[in-house]
């Protein structure tokens, strides 16, 4: 068996903003029909790929309390090995610095680099769709962080269109304690009758379009989104915080000139087990450049 040329690869696996979230619907099947953008955000993972010539997955450092069926890098690797041809096997290392249940996609970021790199690694060629279509079944974000760029999402996140957006920055705040999405979009209070929108309406007017509708439930399941948007709100008023995805994180965007400084000291004194930090919107995933659409 033959090493390939590139035995290693590290990866940064960017988390993502939802700018808002409409659901708009509901399928026969139970899943949740959505409208929302994507933005990408350097708030990162670090994951990390090492070729072993046995035909083995080998996990490093797992993250403690998800078992190895749980975890979304190791089945994402189990996937693409059930392909066939593969020529080797990973030893995987992931650095978490993206908070689990917080709304953020860490997971399915993890899970997109890891289909992407081993891709790569193994040499497979597979191409976008392919892959997507294999992520899809590791959950429904899996695709847009495969897409690597930020979109328009709809349907249960398996229709993605690119959008150009404005280069921002972000106030980002996990508030300690995850949301579990299934709880949320089973909670006979959810909104989903959301009028759908369309790109044109969103890039037209993307002030008017800053609600979550799983946003109401959230803060009923966890009083400390509300907090956490009220935090947002007294020292950055006028910021319109909402929460991204099914929470728990929250967010606003930084006007230009913010006084950035002086919210790193403010958020040296969050309460006890919140997060927080300032991040830059993406326009690509890190690790894009490894996958051919053609």
């Amino acid at each position: 068996m033959s090493s390939p040329s590139v035995q290693t690869l590290q990866l940064a696996c960017p988390a993502k903003l939802n700018l808002f979230l409409h659901i708009i619907g509901r399928r026969p099947d139970g899943y949740h029909l959505l409208q929302s953008v994507f933005q990408l955000i350097d708030w990162c993972d670090t994951l990390s790929l090492q070729w072993i010539p046995e035909k083995e997955i080998r996990r490093i450092n797992p993250i403690p309390g998800v078992p190895p069926e749980e975890d979304l890098v190791v089945r994402a690797a189990h996937l693409l090995m059930e392909l066939g041809q593969v020529d080797g096997g990973v030893e995987i290392a992931l650095k978490k610095e993206i908070p689990m249940g917080a709304g953020l996609g860490g997971g399915s970021s993890d899970a997109a680099s890891t289909l992407i790199g081993l891709n790569y690694l193994w040499k497979l060629n597979l191409d976008i769709p392919t892959l997507s279509e294999l992520g899809l079944k590791l959950g429904a974000d899996v695709p847009f962080f495969i897409f690597g760029q930020n979109a328009f999402v709809e349907g249960i996140g398996e229709q993605i269109s690119g959008i150009s957006l404005e280069t921002k920055d972000f106030l980002v705040i996990f508030p300690k304690q995850g949301i579990v999405t299934a709880d949320i979009f089973k909670d006979s209070d959810l909104t989903r009758d959301h009028a759908p929108i369309t790109i044109d309406g969103f890039l037209a007017e993307p002030m008017s379009f800053q609600s979550n509708d799983c946003q109401a439930v959230a803060m009923r399941m966890n009083p400390e989104v509300k907090q956490a948007l009220d935090w947002i709100a007294e020292v950055m008023p006028n910021s319109r915080p909402r929460m991204s995805g099914s929470g728990s994180s929250v967010f606003a965007v930084l006007e230009p000139h913010a006084d950035t400084a002086k919210l790193e000291n403010l958020l040296q004194n969050l309460p006890k087990g919140w997060v927080g930090r300032i991040v830059r919107g993406l326009n690509k995933n890190p690790a894009y450049n490894l996958i051919s659409s053609e």
